[in-house]
């Protein structure tokens, strides 16, 4: 493991005509210490040739192309097992990060001796000439409040790999979500870095907008997943449903 490497997880499906920015924002980095791990999902489109002349360009972007189509879980792995650096950042390849995305996030990480560490963002437009309000990161979330809280955005997690080991996703609904409450679980909280440092680009067709089927999921998470009672689950999920119309009240 390389101490200052940040191993970028981006996994990729259906993402040429997005996935390009993607990339140019990692390239843009203050913090160029990174190898960025692109796991191409089988697409039907060409974003396994978009990605593999990025990867031409430049050796610190890696192809990891999939025999079969998995689900963002199995990509995320796929891109997790090879990972060689301490820090494990996540970027989706819809997403963007402004330029002082990792320098700051790992600086902020180191001064708060965090292992897990997450930013502010905004929403995007599918064409990205429409940007949203600023949705802010609280200063801590334990297991608890995480469970119902719906601040940690994917593309704005940083993990040390020296502290919360080995991480995978399973594969469910939420495998990202799940992921983080598992780590929060050992006792590792999520400590927030309130700046606007992430773009979160909105697909009309994206797994995340049927808002009534991913509240069901959430829900299905609490009693399946992380086997809460049906009164706790209730808890949780009134706080998460809250939180959710407040973040969601406008663009």
């Amino acid at each position: 493991m390389t101490h200052d490497l940040v191993s970028i997880i981006t996994p990729a499906y259906r993402a040429a005509a997005v996935i390009g920015e993607t990339v140019r924002s990692v390239l843009a980095q203050t913090h160029e210490n990174w190898e960025m791990l692109i796991a191409e999902d089988c697409s039907p489109d060409d974003t396994r040739e978009v990605v593999r002349q990025w990867a031409s360009s430049d050796p610190r972007i890696r192809l990891i192309a999939l025999e079969k189509n998995g689900g963002p879980a199995a990509a995320r792995n796929a891109a997790l097992e090879q990972a060689k650096g301490r820090w494990l950042a996540f970027l989706d390849s819809d997403d963007t990060w402004l330029a002082a995305k990792l320098e700051k996030t790992i600086a902020f990480a180191k001064a708060k001796d965090a292992a897990f560490a997450f930013t502010g963002f905004r929403r995007m437009s599918s064409d990205g000439a429409t940007v949203g309000r600023y949705i802010e990161a609280p200063p801590r979330l334990s297991y608890r409040q995480l469970l119902g809280n719906t601040a940690i955005a994917t593309s704005t997690v940083v993990l040390d790999a020296t502290r919360v080991g080995t991480v995978r996703m399973k594969k469910t609904y939420y495998d990202d979500f799940d992921c983080w409450l598992q780590v929060t679980k050992k006792g590792l909280d999520a400590h927030g870095l309130d700046k606007d440092l992430m773009r979160y680009r909105v697909l009309d067709k994206s797994v995340s907008r049927n808002k009534r089927r991913s509240a069901g999921k959430v829900w299905q998470a609490y009693r399946h997943v992380e086997r809460l009672s049906w009164p706790e689950s209730a808890w949780y999920f009134s706080q998460y449903a809250v939180r959710a119309l407040i973040k969601y009240r406008s663009f």
